[in-house]
């Protein structure tokens, strides 16, 4: 009996010469070196000429580092679609580029130098940061190379090649010519530790306990044009904040106009307006006791009411905003214009002065016009968060209200994107404080990875009317 066939033996397969390995270690480099000496991205514009056209416009890695696993999928994604436009009959060319500006390069680079950068000019500066910045868009180039991705590798565009800042100039030449560009304010992200501007991108959130404050704004205006039922009233309005560091800042006290407020008198015949559905919530947040309700009225009759700052010869302008809310506080928002995009729109449309007491490193600075007293105030020089570590010793000496005399704790989350810590209030007894000890509100950080070299900083105000948070 002749032995059974190998069981591969009993089966009709194709032949072929392909290795049962494939050695990709070895394979592939020698793939790519063969497509380098045909120059087939050359080629393949060649064989596209005259095609209809698809065109990908690729926003630029950041030249900072090697490339990582969101480098590869971003690019292979994109070498997908270019390709497969090319096999579908399209010209799909791929222009790759690279971001070469930014904080991090120039961090880098400072830390490359040390107390030499000091000593150098700034020209100097800004050629070692295109050095570093060549050498990772050139780290990168091979390395978007060797995992084979088609493009024109060999001019890639690049925000620091200097036809590419004459061509961005001459755009912007276009739109100045046509009556496009104005110079004007706005709020910014603001770092205190790199004394910097961040983008929307570098600001990320984490939780904060910051101190939380009701102070007593006193209206100076006629409380009879509010409603006749006030007239010849003692009348004032509270308001709730997270910012106190704020405070010096403060301009206007935000109602909003479609929401019902009520006139509250308590027993010593003081009369304080609030939001009708909070009223309760202040009433005992405040200690007012046993009050009567006077008047109640629509938002819209407190616009262009006029009140006393709490602690600086200023008049406080009474304004209508959407952004106020409901859900918490007193339905009043004391309002800093230097402090925070929807407080900068509101003093833009009541032209209120938005210029900024914090200056570039986060001290605390006062009007010496608008403070009453020859001492200069407890916060003048402090940074917001060594502020807060004042307020405490301070804020037992200074006059409460005495319906307003007892300390709690509530607590509000809101988004931050500086630090919110309290400032030591004046000893005048002009106004009614009422202290908070925590209330949790978000903290933002400008890296994306926890830990990082600026993950715990915590970001102030620019001067000059730009600004870093809402109040």
């Amino acid at each position: 009996m002749s032995p059974a066939p190998e069981l591969k033996a009993t089966l009709t397969l194709p032949q072929t010469a392909f290795p049962m390995k494939a050695n990709l270690p070895q394979n592939e480099p020698l793939r790519l070196a063969r497509w380098a000496e045909l120059d087939l991205y050359a080629e393949l514009r060649k064989a596209g000429a005259g095609r209809p056209a698809y065109l990908l416009h690729d926003g630029p890695p950041y030249a900072n580092g090697p490339i990582h696993l969101g480098h590869a999928l971003n690019k292979g994604l994109k070498d997908f679609v270019v390709k497969s436009k090319t096999m579908a009959g399209f010209d799909a060319p791929y222009v790759p580029g690279y971001d070469c500006h930014g904080l991090p390069i120039e961090i880098k680079v400072e830390e490359q130098l040390g107390r030499k950068r000091l000593e150098l000019p700034a020209s100097a500066i800004l050629s070692a940061c295109r050095t570093y910045a060549q050498k990772y868009v050139d780290l990168q180039t091979s390395q978007f190379e060797r995992i084979g991705i088609f493009g024109r590798w060999s001019d890639p565009y690049k925000t620091m090649a200097r036809g590419y800042e004459a061509r961005t100039l001459e755009a912007f030449y276009g739109f100045l010519e046509k009556g496009f560009v104005y110079r004007g304010l706005k709020p910014v992200y603001w770092c205190i530790h790199d004394r910097t501007t961040l983008a929307e991108a570098e600001v990320e959130y984490a939780q904060h306990t910051s101190p939380s404050i009701y102070v007593r704004y006193r209206l100076t205006s006629d409380p009879a044009a509010i409603d006749p039922a006030l007239a010849g009233k003692q009348v004032s309005t509270i308001i709730w904040t997270t910012t106190p560091w704020t405070l010096p800042a403060s301009l206007a006290v935000a109602f909003h106009p479609g929401f019902e407020y009520v006139a509250l008198q308590v027993e010593s015949g003081e009369v304080y307006i609030v939001a009708a559905e909070l009223a309760e919530a202040v009433r005992a947040a405040c200690n007012l006791g046993t009050t009567t309700e006077l008047a109640r009225f629509k938002g819209s009759a407190l616009d262009r009411t006029t009140y006393q700052h709490p602690f600086l010869e200023r008049s406080i302008l009474g304004v209508n905003a959407l952004y106020v809310t409901g859900d918490t506080g007193t339905g009043a928002v004391h309002t800093a214009p230097a402090h925070g995009a929807d407080d900068y729109n509101t003093g833009l449309r009541y032209g209120l002065d938005p210029v900024c007491r914090v200056d570039e490193v986060g001290r605390l600075t006062v009007d010496t016009e608008a403070w009453p007293q020859a001492a200069p105030p407890p916060f003048e020089g402090l940074k917001v968060w060594a502020a807060i570590r004042s307020s405490s010793p301070c804020s037992k000496s200074v006059a409460l209200c005495s319906e307003a005399a007892t300390w709690n704790t509530p607590t509000r989350t809101a988004g931050a994107a500086t630090s919110r810590s309290s400032i030591a209030p004046p000893s005048s007894g002009s106004s009614a404080w009422r202290r908070r000890s925590s209330a949790p509100t978000a903290r933002r950080r400008p890296s994306a990875s926890w830990p990082s070299k600026r993950s715990t900083r915590w970001f102030g105000t620019r001067p000059g009317a730009r600004s870093a948070s809402p109040t």
